[in-house]
């Protein structure tokens, strides 16, 4: 085996990673957390906040 086969080993497997990747973030069994996760900046906080956009760190 020499260095030309590694890379080509390299090569497969970063490609298969990036296809699984590609998958799971469109499949369907994933979405929920998606959305829970892109409704997260418009929840409420229970902290109140301080002038110029700052949160109190209370606690």
């Amino acid at each position: 085996m020499d260095i030309n086969d590694l890379r080509s080993l390299v090569t497969v497997l970063g490609l298969a990673c990036f296809v699984a990747i590609c998958v799971w973030a469109y499949s369907r069994s994933a979405r929920a957390g998606f959305e829970e996760a892109a409704r997260l900046p418009f929840t409420d906080d229970d902290a109140p906040a301080l002038p110029g956009g700052r949160h109190s760190k209370e606690g």
